[in-house]
């Protein structure tokens, strides 16, 4: 169906032995939505964003892929995956990009690149060279191919972990504060690969610090505050009139990075 989200989350819950993270927390992605997800630090946004993607195993609610339902065994604290290539098969289409790049040193970026396709895809060198090759030039830095990660600056390797998760060819991409690691000048280069890749319909759960992007590449954004969804709504609503004195509070802390 047209209208079934490629990822929607229905009442989640996650805790960490008796610290509850996440108490209840609901969002549907349709194609082609990029939804930024702000907070404090601790609010639950980057364990909501790890839950999607199966990294953590949430205690109570739903995860749905496509309409397809995540099937779990056990509950509470033993609830876990009931079907691990089902697992395989969501992680391969929820690309992540995470804060630290998390690279191979050892291999080059092209083969960094490549080495999802080529192990997990079964894919065939031929038929995955070249498209690695044409992701590193749309991400900037197609003659960076064949240098090693510790090479290379870190915006770079970013743009370099943008290119990976980009070769799975996946349905949606999850970024986990894509630019928090940076200093300003490189922060720039990969807000504008997440950009583009925005106005190219890309379905992105964006995890970010940075009010700006939030508000220039979103069509929804999501406050979290303890666990909870506080507040939500378009960017010009939240960034513009927000409602609540808790997001009213968190904006006038972040007004460096506001648009």
């Amino acid at each position: 169906m047209p209208d079934t989200p490629v990822i929607e989350i229905r009442d989640l819950h996650k805790a960490y032995g008796p610290l509850e993270v996440l108490k209840g927390v609901s969002l549907a992605a349709q194609k082609g939505d990029v939804i930024s997800l702000i907070g404090s630090s601790g609010s639950g946004k980057s364990t909501l964003l790890r839950c999607c993607n199966l990294l953590e195993d949430s205690q109570q609610g739903d995860i749905l892929f496509e309409g397809e339902p995540v099937h779990w065994r056990g509950a509470g604290a033993a609830r876990q995956p009931a079907d691990r290539a089902q697992v395989t098969r969501i992680r391969t289409n929820l690309s992540m990009v995470f804060q630290s790049f998390n690279l191979w040193s050892h291999l080059s970026v092209l083969q960094n690149v490549m080495e999802a396709p080529l192990h997990v895809l079964k894919q065939n060198l031929a038929e995955v060279e070249p498209r690695a090759r044409a992701i590193l030039d749309k991400v900037g830095i197609g003659d960076k191919a064949d240098v090693y990660p510790a090479q290379m600056s870190g915006g770079q390797q970013q743009r370099a972990a943008i290119a990976r998760a980009l070769c799975m060819e996946p349905r949606a991409l999850l970024f986990d504060e894509p630019t928090s690691a940076l200093d300003p000048e490189l922060e720039q280069e990969v807000v504008r690969v997440i950009q583009a890749l925005a106005q190219e319909g890309r379905t992105m759960l964006i995890v970010t610090h940075d009010m700006r992007l939030a508000a220039d590449v979103s069509n929804h954004v999501v406050f979290l505050h303890d666990g909870r969804i506080e507040e939500e709504g378009p960017p010009d609503a939240l960034f513009g009139n927000p409602q609540s004195a808790r997001l009213k509070q968190f904006l006038s802390h972040s007004q460096p990075n506001q648009p």
